[in-house]
């Protein structure tokens, strides 16, 4: 496992993922300490779940900079203030530029809410239940300059129910979510992640590549 690694969280809103991370960390099993939770939102509920388990918070408000250069160098220092060496976007809704993106390459990973490359950007749920989609999931990647688009370390999926709305499905995808980022944070601590190109691989992780890592299809 990484020596001491530290974590650093970025979020936006209710933090069910952030709970899910500390709720690992707090049990031993995230391998990496949760260093620093930052925010863009300064009511965000997920600073109150920070602070309830005693981790640092700081808030860049985004409204108070003139453009989105300005907010990622404030956001950069917030960042690198608690000296990270894993970046996690757990429903962080801001767009980084290559500014900040570019000093965390092949340290930064984001859970996004559909299986990639479908349903790129915002409303995964409802775009899945538009198309017709038999499956849906989650996806955890590493974070490059490209949306949503960073090489893929694990997917999970859930299977579409012909009374789903967006938001039953939301909650069951969120259920893949809050197991599969923990994992992919131990996996990262523990130096287990290898990127050859577009791919990651998970050393002795007995899966093939492409397989998905998070519950299987329900039956």
């Amino acid at each position: 496992m990484t020596e001491g690694c530290r974590c650093v969280v970025l979020v936006s809103g209710g933090g069910t993922n952030l709970q899910a991370l500390l709720d690992w960390a707090a049990e031993g099993r995230l391998g990496a300490e949760i260093a620093g939770v930052v925010s863009n939102r300064p009511q965000a509920y997920a600073l109150e779940r920070a602070r309830a388990a005693g981790v640092p918070t700081r808030v860049v408000d985004h409204t108070e900079y003139p453009d989105r250069p300005a907010f990622d160098a404030a956001l950069r220092e917030a960042v690198t203030a608690f000296r990270p060496d894993l970046l996690v976007l757990a429903g962080f809704m801001r767009i980084l530029t290559p500014a900040f993106t570019g000093p965390f390459n092949g340290r930064m990973i984001n859970v996004h809410p559909s299986l990639l490359p479908a349903f790129r950007g915002l409303d995964t749920h409802r775009k899945a239940l538009e198309a017709g989609c038999r499956l849906h999931g989650t996806t955890v990647h590493l974070v490059t300059d490209d949306l949503d688009a960073g090489p893929i370390i694990a997917q999970g999926a859930v299977r579409v129910d012909d009374a789903d709305t967006p938001e039953t499905l939301a909650r069951r995808v969120q259920a893949v979510e809050h197991r599969l980022l923990p994992q992919a944070v131990r996996w990262f601590a523990e130096g287990r992640l290898e990127v050859a190109g577009d791919r990651v691989r998970v050393r002795d992780h007995p899966g093939e590549p492409g397989e998905l890592l998070a519950p299987a299809p329900e039956a």
